[in-house]
């Protein structure tokens, strides 16, 4: 009896001893790999950070992640944090940051995100970090940068297709609906969502820029306004005939004036004719009487 006593309390004193000692180790040595999400991911834009994404179902990322654990536990003397973030979990990062393959790793300093796209093993993450490597490489433009707001839109978009897809798959799982009917609900739900969301946006332009308002006039002030629209197109009717009219007087007169200078043209000219046959007439008479004088010559 007295042996198990002490069989006992020797094995909780090892106990004891043993998670004093986890305590004191894990307390004295800071967290190597912090994981990101959509809540805390922020915390990036503050200081030297090396980013993994990843997927639990990615070949390549789980021959990764025995380095990528040993690489965050090197640069603890560094100051430089490692992350890792996990895709399916948080669907709006893999969107604003847009990341296409896996695995992706990205180094970010003060706000300024690069993309690391050498070697992935212990030795060349490390040269990456110690020698500044990273300053060679360009960082990203001011429109795929992740903190912008058309990135964080974007990024909602990633999310809304993540929820939809587990949505669809947890009708076909679990509800057990053929893939034509899931396919046929999202057709109907979209035609709603758009229909009320262009109705919105119309009342939302009506509410905006009012229209100008419209005072609807009774019987007897339309047909004033008829009888005053009649009124005013035969006046410019008769306006109209007027200017025909003068213009047609006009063209009269030219015309008028065109043959008096014709007629006093042809005058002037019969004037100039009947002259000159005068003075040939003239002529040939003082021929004649000329000849008419002269006297026979004597025969010989």
């Amino acid at each position: 009896m007295g042996r198990k006593h002490f069989d006992v309390r020797k094995l909780m004193e090892v106990i004891f001893v043993s998670i004093i000692f986890v305590t004191i180790v894990t307390a004295s040595t800071p967290e190597s790999l912090i994981e990101l999400d959509e809540d805390n991911w922020n915390l990036m834009l503050s200081g030297e950070w090396m980013i993994e994404f990843f997927a639990p179902w990615c070949p390549a990322c789980k021959s990764l992640a025995p380095t990528w654990e040993h690489f965050a536990r090197k640069t603890n003397d560094l100051n430089i944090h490692v992350a890792k973030i996990d895709v399916t979990t948080a669907p709006s990062l893999s969107g604003r940051f847009f990341v296409t393959a896996l695995p992706t790793i990205y180094h970010v300093k003060d706000g300024e995100f690069r993309q690391y796209r050498g070697a992935r093993d212990g030795d060349s993450l490390l040269f990456f970090v110690k020698n500044q490597q990273w300053l060679s490489t360009e960082p990203l433009s001011a429109w795929k940068k992740p903190d912008t707001i058309h990135m964080s839109v974007l990024s909602y978009f990633f999310k809304l297709s993540h929820t939809l897809k587990n949505f669809n798959a947890r009708l076909q799982d679990d509800y057990g609906l053929p893939t034509w009917g899931s396919y046929a609900l999202f057709a109907i739900a979209t035609i709603f969502v758009g229909a009320a969301l262009g109705l919105l946006l119309v009342c939302l332009v009506d509410f905006i820029y009012p229209p100008k308002k419209y005072q609807r006039q009774g019987f007897s002030g339309s047909h004033d306004n008829l009888a005053e629209g009649l009124e005013d197109l035969a006046t410019e009717e008769i306006a109209d005939d007027t200017d025909a009219s003068e213009d047609e007087k006009g063209k009269e007169e030219d015309d008028n004036s065109q043959t008096k200078d014709g007629k006093s043209e042809t005058e002037t000219s019969e004037c100039q004719n009947g002259g000159v046959a005068d003075d040939v007439e003239k002529k040939e008479k003082q021929t004649t009487d000329q000849v008419r004088k002269r006297k026979p010559r004597k025969a010989d």
